[in-house]
């Protein structure tokens, strides 16, 4: 991200650590066989955190690791939001945010139709929990009783422009996915202990999708960058850049 001046570090920092259990621990796939048909699906809605999707993909033998130099670059193979066929795993284009959880719904009523095994996973960030786009497909996913679908809130509590709770507050946010006819946990979402043992669960009742609200710090890990909305858009300087991997290290 640095070489590229990309933006939306502390988007990726808040969602790492879900992305390796999901990857490593989780996920029922096979990166030689990136589109097996009963493969799990993982969907990033918060297109905008790429970089960790990608880095993810490359550590987990999906592409090697060397391609993860052409982020965000002219003629470079991984765009600055995750875009399908770009890299083998990576499942549907995001970035407009609001559209991965109606994907989500509509590969895992699919999946249902055909009586197929495998599961959807998807990554929201808690501003797109705004787009009635999200509602919609909630309403949908519990009508058609999909249990097969699992949704997971990067609740860092900072959107582009503010405080979610100042843009539009979501609160009670746990209660308002159960009115929808969801199943609920909330987790501490930097604890691999705490991610693996609720993904264990999923499905946590038969008969309706699951949702788990991971609780995260944006930037997490980077003392400079933790809780602080700059670091939605900011880039790093080189000195910046120096610090930040003597603190992840």
């Amino acid at each position: 991200m640095f070489e590229a001046q990309g933006a939306h570090i502390g988007s990726c920092l808040s969602c790492v650590e879900i992305l390796t259990v999901l990857y490593f621990k989780v996920l029922k796939i096979n990166p030689k066989k990136p589109l097996a048909e009963n493969r799990d699906r993982f969907i990033l809605s918060k297109g905008h955190a790429a970089a960790a999707l990608y880095a993810a993909l490359a550590q987990r033998g999906f592409f090697p690791e060397k391609i993860l130099g052409s982020y965000c670059k002219d003629g470079g193979k991984l765009p600055g939001h995750s875009t399908r066929g770009c890299a083998p795993g990576v499942e549907v284009s995001t970035g407009s945010l609001g559209h991965g959880l109606p994907m989500g719904a509509g590969m895992a009523i699919a999946a249902k139709n055909d009586n197929k095994k495998y599961r959807i996973f998807v990554l929201m960030s808690d501003g797109e929990c705004e787009e009635g786009s999200n509602w919609e497909a909630a309403l949908f996913a519990s009508h058609h009783k999909l249990d097969n679908l699992a949704a997971i809130i990067d609740y860092n509590k900072l959107q582009a422009l503010g405080r979610t709770n100042k843009v539009l507050n979501l609160e009670p946010l746990a209660k308002k996915w159960e009115a929808f006819g969801w199943q609920v946990k909330e987790i501490d979402g930097h604890n691999f202990s705490q991610i693996e043992k609720v993904f264990s669960k999923i499905p946590f009742k038969k008969n309706k999708p699951s949702l788990v609200i991971a609780h995260t710090v944006k930037g997490k890990g980077v003392s400079f960058m933790e809780n602080k909305l700059e670091w939605h858009y900011k880039n790093l300087t080189e000195e910046l850049y120096k610090s930040a991997l003597k603190e992840l290290k």
